[in-house]
């Protein structure tokens, strides 16, 4: 990949990294709930999802998705319901202060389920596996290697991504950080959790020919 392409799509990572979606919101959610530092698996479960994407197109799938209007909404109300599912436990989510300073207990933030909610956040959007088929092959020299290139972007995404996630969950950490009144903590959850299902409506509505 020729370096001028690299930094295009460099440039063009940190729009797409930073554009609010189902990912920020989940990285939100977790920097409200757990802090910044104990959020870490929440990321790391994002970027496998844009991993697993990146692979999907790059295997051709996605151009499935894009054709066959059974497996998109397939795909779709699956990730519309995970989002909604996601909102309705972040709504109810218990309202007592956090002390972000202490350590919670393991068992208020196991990494699997962590892990799990992030990469199921982002593989269950085929809005993003068709963004990505979109936008990739604009980036691609046809004429070169294409695994290494796909590779590239992959990375690349990532830690634009992974930059861009950490920003979100830091930014709720700090507002966890200002918040000791049960019924301010009651309100952010509740807002996050709206935010979450109004994300899963969206994904709903959102149909393979836009």
């Amino acid at each position: 990949m020729a370096l001028s392409i690299w930094l295009a799509f460099f440039t063009a990572s940190w729009a797409i990294s930073f554009s609010p979606g189902p990912g920020a919101l989940c990285a939100m959610a977790s920097g409200l709930k757990y802090g910044f530092r104990h959020s870490v698996w929440t990321l790391v479960g994002l970027q496998a999802g844009i991993i697993c994407q990146m692979f999907i197109v790059a295997l051709g799938v996605g151009a499935l998705l894009a054709t066959s209007e059974w497996a998109f909404t397939v795909v779709k109300w699956i990730g519309a319901a995970y989002l909604v599912y996601l909102g309705v436990r972040q709504f109810r989510t218990d309202a007592a202060p956090v002390v972000v300073e202490a350590r919670p207990p393991k068992s208020a933030h196991p990494v699997r389920d962590q892990l799990l909610r992030g990469y199921l956040v982002n593989i269950t959007n085929p809005k993003g596996t068709m963004f990505l088929l979109a936008v990739v092959p604009q980036f691609l020299d046809l004429n070169r290697p294409l695994s290494m290139q796909y590779f590239l972007i992959g990375a690349t995404l990532c830690f634009t991504d992974l930059v861009a996630m950490s920003c979100y969950t830091s930014l709720a950490s700090r507002i966890l950080r200002m918040l000791r009144k049960p019924g301010h903590i009651r309100w952010l959850n509740r807002s996050f959790g709206s935010m979450f299902i109004l994300a899963g409506t969206v994904l709903a509505s959102f149909s393979h020919k836009h």
